[in-house]
């Protein structure tokens, strides 16, 4: 009887111990499956912006002087005694450039004086015979042909004297072509004259950039030129990263025949650039309003370039190719394939994919900047 009391115990506790551990699972298995999956990433989100930016022309060419101005010999066979200008030299107008042998020109200057003096004291003489013949023409001592002879003769040395007058304005010009001066303003690009050369008359001894402005010959196309006017302001970016400002001085009237592209001449501010460098840039045409996004939100893949956006149940991301354009100070303009409101994940999009869950914080470096700049979503 007693063996039959502990057999029904057991059994009673076999089953109790089942039936409690059945709950114990079942109870586990709806806890695991009623869970929510962990986020994929913690993100914060944006909004795309209307901003105002500029309306550019993207193109590229080569630095070039403004003007050149070639300095020569005006006078021949001189030897150079003194040079007093370099390659790279500023130099201002009448300012000295180099010299040449005077002692000829000097002595044809003085020889020319002496025969100047000369004519004058002909003309004293002429002058004061044609006075004394006047007073005894009163008198009837004197014929009317020695009278005509003295006058004839005042004429010609009054002739005299200004032909010689002219020889002497004539020296003076060959002695001041012994100096040669910067015809200018600006800087020194290239110096043929050589100390000691015997130079003919014409020779180019120096070359000049006039007042040292450098220009960017921007080449554009026959669609683009209609659209560019003078005094358009423009930035080019030289081969080391410097960026210039500038304008737009003339724009071709032509374009090239081999190229099928014009010309645009921007007069750069600064000394930053030189003749022959290659640089790029653009040209600004006005302000247009553009549709933006941080430059961190896009993805690029593929060849592509993607968003991710948060979806209406703000806890999972869809996947959005979307049309890029400029980017400018951080940010990306966005032509095509989002719509205003939509909100986009910041950064980190490289790391989700399409349907991921997420965790959206604010962003308040975002946040911070947007109200620091009176941006808002409608845009400026």
């Amino acid at each position: 009887m007693k063996l039959i009391h502990r057999k029904a115990a057991l059994a009673a506790f076999i089953i109790v111990a089942l039936v409690a551990a059945w709950r114990l699972t079942s109870g586990f298995r709806v806890h695991a499956e009623t869970q929510t999956p962990p986020a994929a990433l913690t993100v914060s989100v944006v909004e795309p912006q209307y901003l105002q930016w500029p309306d550019t022309i993207e193109a590229n060419g080569s630095t070039a002087a403004w003007q050149e101005a070639v300095i020569g010999a005006e006078t021949g066979s001189l030897r150079i005694t003194e040079l007093l200008a370099d390659v790279g030299s500023e130099v201002k107008r009448g300012q000295l450039l180099a010299r040449l042998a005077d002692a000829t020109a000097s002595a044809d200057l003085r020889k020319q004086e002496a025969a100047v003096t000369q004519a004058r004291a002909n003309l004293e003489q002429a002058e004061a015979d044609v006075k004394r013949s006047r007073l005894a023409a009163d008198s009837g001592a004197l014929s009317a042909q020695k009278l005509d002879e003295y006058r004839i003769t005042e004429i010609v040395d009054r002739a005299a004297l200004a032909s010689a007058e002219a020889d002497l304005q004539n020296r003076r010009i060959a002695l001041s072509q012994t100096r040669i001066v910067a015809v200018d303003d600006g800087i020194i690009s290239s110096r043929s004259a050589l100390l000691g050369n015997v130079v003919g008359a014409g020779t180019e001894l120096f070359r000049l950039i006039r007042q040292g402005r450098i220009e960017w010959q921007a080449e554009v196309d026959a669609q683009q030129l209609p659209r560019i006017r003078a005094d358009q302001s423009a930035r080019a970016t030289l081969p080391d990263g410097r960026l210039v400002d500038g304008k737009v001085r003339l724009v071709s009237p032509t374009l090239s025949t081999n190229t099928g592209r014009a010309i645009v001449y921007v007069a750069l501010s600064g000394h930053d650039a030189q003749p022959g460098m290659f640089a790029s840039g653009y040209i600004e045409l006005g302000k247009a309003r553009v549709w933006t996004l941080p430059e961190s939100a896009l993805v690029p893949r593929d060849g592509r370039t993607d968003v991710y956006v948060l979806n209406p149940d703000g806890a999972t991301v869809a996947r959005r190719t979307v049309i890029a354009g400029r980017h400018r100070d951080g940010r990306c303009e966005i032509i095509s394939g989002l719509q205003f409101g939509t909100r986009v994940v910041a950064s980190g999009g490289g790391f989700l994919s399409d349907g991921a869950l997420v965790k959206v914080v604010q962003n308040k470096g975002l946040a911070g900047m947007a109200a620091a700049t009176g941006i808002t979503g409608e845009g400026l």
